[in-house]
């Protein structure tokens, strides 16, 4: 069994949580090591306020969060508010060398969270090297005041930690669970035994409620979901498992499953053994797109949806796997080489100081502008055998510049190089318009007649199917904003 892989956080009694009203607008994180025993280790890791997972945020939609940053850790750290569009504020939005410069240690710097069409569940986390791992909360916003959920209000909001928790519930009642996906790289299925479940929110946006036995929910995804305690009082299992295509016996992902229990309260004696929820097979890519396939969002004249119809434009990236030689063959990737990743063909070189500062000071040498708008070598990229030349990749620092409230498509399409896999793709200062997906190699002129420009879902995180490809639309009108973090987030 494997504890914490996912971690799911709501609002209600959280006593790690901390509340921004409005007499209250700065909060204080302090970045530390401290003692977690987990399944019977007890190592020193990374947290915040000494809490793992880190306190949770509540806030009320269009609020401004200050939060004071102390770095009494061992090594540099900056904080992202994944989902939060900062408009017009990039500079306090966390990524490391691209909108500002790492905290080091010893140092003190005061982040600005700024709210304005958010409301949901998001999340916050580490964003220097792998300390995302345990330096990472939740961030709720409510509705303004005078105003509701699109949905009938639920009996409670419940703190979930998986493995360690039991989550005891009222027949009858529903309960809305605010679904975190903090892992680093595992999508995951995640399911309830003998309950439904029902989406109505991703990504700080709501949806269309679409009811479901499993979800997918992908690295950085957030989900709003509704629970109905609507069986026979027991112990019932709520349990994920990783979706990969990676062949079980090369231990090349984890194929645990993590579990926790939904216990009814009331007296009754409880079933033996507990049964496992039903999940699709771990490799099964036809299940693992099946709740992304189904997300609309409201569309109606509280929640409008504002898709770009004509984008002025239009851009294609591919987003691979690559691999780079290592002397005498001595990294851990196949052959002895080290696995990369790649958009265009192009692995990302951080620079020295951060890009954001570069432009705005317009100091050259730093990055350059001439980031391909298509990919610079054509070929069948789902291929099941490809070159072994095209798996190692260019190094560069290059951007796209796009112009101010250009209405722009971006098509990303997997490649089966290295490794034909998913890949997680979360854009920062914007949420976009899913308007597209499929498998194989993306058409231009066949694919675009399926798009949806009705109801498309507003995401801020998605997945490129393996194999496939997706299409996102947004307009350009956060000057600062829009780099694109792929697979580690």
């Amino acid at each position: 069994m494997k504890v914490f892989l996912l971690q799911i956080l709501a609002f209600l009694l959280f006593g790690g949580g901390i509340h921004c009203q409005a007499s209250t607008r700065r909060l204080t994180f302090v970045v530390k090591e401290a003692s977690y025993t987990r399944l019977c280790s007890t190592k020193n890791i990374l947290t915040v306020n000494g809490q793992f997972p880190g306190p949770t945020i509540y806030a009320k939609k269009g609020e401004t969060i200050i939060v004071d940053v102390y770095n009494r850790g061992k090594e540099n750290i900056t904080i992202h508010w994944h989902g939060v569009n900062m408009p017009r504020y990039p500079w306090t939005d966390g990524p490391e060398y691209i909108t500002q410069c790492p905290i080091q240690p010893g140092s003190k710097f005061s982040q600005k969270i700024i709210l304005s069409s958010e409301e949901g569940t998001l999340w916050w986390h580490a964003h220097s090297d792998w300390t995302r791992a345990t330096v990472h909360g939740a961030i709720i916003v409510y509705p303004k005041n005078g105003t509701k959920y699109p949905f009938p209000k639920p009996n409670a909001e419940i703190p979930i930690i998986l493995g360690t928790f039991k989550l005891r519930v009222d027949h009858g009642k529903t309960y809305l669970l605010r679904i975190i996906n903090a892992a680093l790289h595992e999508a995951l299925f995640f399911s309830i035994a003998k309950h439904k479940m029902t989406v109505v929110g991703t990504d700080g946006s709501y949806t269309k409620p679409l009811t479901r036995d499993y979800i997918t929910i992908y690295p950085g995804q957030t989900f709003d979901v509704l629970l109905e305690a609507n069986q026979l009082p027991d112990h019932y299992y709520m349990a994920a498992k990783t979706y990969s295509i990676a062949p079980v016996a090369q231990n090349f992902y984890d194929n645990t499953t993590t579990t926790a229990i939904v216990q009814y309260r009331g007296y009754y004696t409880p079933s033996s053994p507990l049964s496992l929820p039903h999940f699709p097979a771990y490799n099964d890519t036809n299940a693992s797109v099946q709740v992304m396939a189904g997300l609309r969002s409201l569309a109606d004249a509280e929640h409008p949806s504002n898709v770009p119809l004509s984008p002025s434009t239009k851009l294609i990236y591919t987003v691979s796997v690559n691999s780079f030689l290592c002397p005498n063959n001595s990294c851990a990737g196949p052959n002895g080489t080290r696995f990369s990743a790649s958009i265009n063909n192009i692995s990302f070189q951080s620079p020295t100081i951060d890009i954001l500062q570069a432009y705005y000071y317009n100091i050259s040498g730093v990055y350059g502008d001439k980031f391909p708008s298509v990919p610079p070598l054509v070929f069948d990229f789902t291929a099941d055998y490809l070159p072994l030349e095209y798996q190692t990749p260019e190094i560069g620092t290059e951007v796209r510049v796009l112009e101010y409230n250009s209405t722009v498509e971006i098509v990303f399409q997997g490649t089966n190089l290295v490794a034909g896999t998913h890949h997680p793709m979360h854009l920062h200062g914007y949420s976009f318009y899913l308007v597209g997906w499929g498998f194989g190699n993306f058409d231009k002129n066949r694919d675009p007649l399926r798009y949806n420009l009705v109801d498309p879902p507003l995401q801020s995180t998605i997945s490129v199917p393996t194999n496939g490809w997706v299409a996102i639309r947004f307009e350009a009108s956060n000057p600062g904003e829009g780099g694109f973090i792929y697979k580690a987030l």
